[in-house]
Order: structure tokens, then sequence, then C-alpha cells
């Protein structure tokens, strides 16, 4: 477990933001840690859809599940956070 600094780029939000995370982190977390400083500031929050995290410039975005140190990911480099619609039924 270590701090790992990474540069937060929030879909629909204008400011880049320094994240520290935790090397543990799941993307899950990551994206959380994200929200924090952009959804309710200057993202308005989206119910029922799901953050993902993506490298900068990628189409895909990492298993939800991939830790911080598994990502490949270099300290300060840029990831997206992307909001997908829920698959879940209702």
């Amino acid at each position: 477990m270590a701090l790992f600094p990474l540069t937060s780029n929030f879909q629909g939000d204008f400011v880049l933001q320094l994240l520290p995370v935790d090397t543990e982190h799941t993307m899950d977390q990551v994206a959380a840690a994200a929200a924090h400083h952009s959804v309710g500031r200057r993202v308005a929050s989206r119910p029922g859809n799901v953050m993902r995290v993506r490298r900068q410039g990628a189409s895909e975005p990492f298993p939800r599940n991939t830790t911080v140190a598994t990502s490949g990911l270099a300290p300060m480099e840029c990831i997206e956070i992307v909001w997908e619609p829920s698959t879940a039924v209702c």
C-alpha cells in the first residue's frame, strides 16, 4: 500500500485534479475519489449510472476490479472518469 498520484479528468468537468490514491485501490475506488472533487461541484450527479476509469485517450475503461498497482498507470498519468449507463434490470 502506497500513495500514488494521478491526474483526473472527470467527464463534464473543466478542471483537471491532482488525485492521490492508494496503489491497492480498485478503479471503482479511484472513480469515487475523483467524483468527490467534481460531482456536486461542477458536474451533476447521474443516479443509476456507473463511473468508469480509463487511461486518457483510450476507448475502453479498465475493468472495475483492477487495482492501481496492476493497471500499468504511471505516477501523474492522466485518467478519464466517464459515466456508463447502468445495465441493471429493474
